[in-house]
């Protein structure tokens, strides 16, 4: 793939409610391009182990997404001690149902949406993109139209928690070692996310496609830092081989002496330059008209 020239425009930024669980209403931030469109829509997820972080966490990454020409939405979703694992997953199916519901007003082509995710949010990412029509993840209605779906033709994973359970048992093997301090963060977030193991695997990219499952595959563009101690690279191979194995593409870019969140802790370095021109040119190429 061929880094594309592409112009930089100005962008409006602002927060809206998209959704509200009783008297807490979920904000989305919307990075939207000046112009006319229709653009392409990108759906970010914010990372934290699930229990953390907001949708500003990413700025670093929608801001020069949006000056090339695409809509970002990122998001805030139900996270713990609100709720736990599905409850996230139906916000954000809803999120990309109500984008896809609004595609006038936010001036996007509803049929060129992509979803981007860091950390626990590619997880979620991920998992949202295979299973677009899932009676579970789909459970909040749209009053606006019953028809529309959450299925995207791309999907953008950064660092992220490919396999829930895999990661739950490296966390808890490294609870006597030199990561305790980070293993005993992660295994405190799985636990207060998950109900419990089970779940952890079904929830689970990798796991539902060794069993067989039949999910959507988009093509995936998945980037991490080769330091990076948070994100098993056996989950990461594993992932790959079977997505492809399944008949996926997925296109693998690594990023040499970085860790997790290389991107979010400073996207003026030279290896998240690299990555985010990465992720701009793969959206476009993806998402092209």
């Amino acid at each position: 793939m061929t880094t594309a020239v592409l112009p930089s425009v100005e962008i409006d930024v602002e927060d809206v409610e998209y959704l509200r669980h009783a008297d807490k209403a979920l904000l989305a931030r919307i990075y939207q391009p000046r112009g006319p469109g229709p653009f392409p829509l990108v759906i970010d997820l914010h990372g934290g182990a699930w229990c953390k972080k907001d949708r500003t966490s990413d700025a670093g990454t929608d801001e020069p997404l949006a000056k090339s020409g695409v809509v970002v939405v990122a998001l805030d979703f139900r996270m713990p001690p609100d709720a736990k694992y599905p409850a996230s997953l139906q916000d954000i199916n809803y999120a990309i149902r109500w984008c896809k519901a609004r595609a006038p007003e936010l001036k996007i082509d509803p049929d060129r949406v992509g979803i981007l995710g860091v950390s626990s949010g590619g997880h979620q990412a991920m998992l949202a993109a295979m299973r677009p029509r899932d009676s579970r993840y789909a459970a909040l209605p749209l009053q606006s139209s019953d028809e529309i779906d959450a299925a995207v033709r791309c999907a953008i994973l950064c660092w992220p928690v490919i396999d829930p359970l895999g990661r739950y048992e490296y966390a808890k093997k490294n609870q006597a070692g030199e990561l305790k301090k980070q293993a005993d963060e992660w295994v405190a977030c799985h636990d207060r996310y998950w109900a419990d193991e089970g779940e952890m695997a079904e929830g689970n990219p990798t796991r539902v496609l060794e069993r067989g499952e039949k999910v959507e595959m988009p093509p995936v563009l998945y980037l991490q830092g080769t330091a990076d101690v948070a994100h098993p690279k056996p989950n990461r191979e594993a992932f790959i081989a079977s997505y492809r194995k399944a008949g996926g593409r997925v296109e693998l870019h690594l990023f040499e002496g970085v860790g997790e969140a290389f991107i979010t802790n400073d996207p003026t370095s030279s290896q998240a330059h690299d990555a985010i021109a990465k992720i701009i040119d793969f959206v476009h190429s993806e998402l092209e008209v």
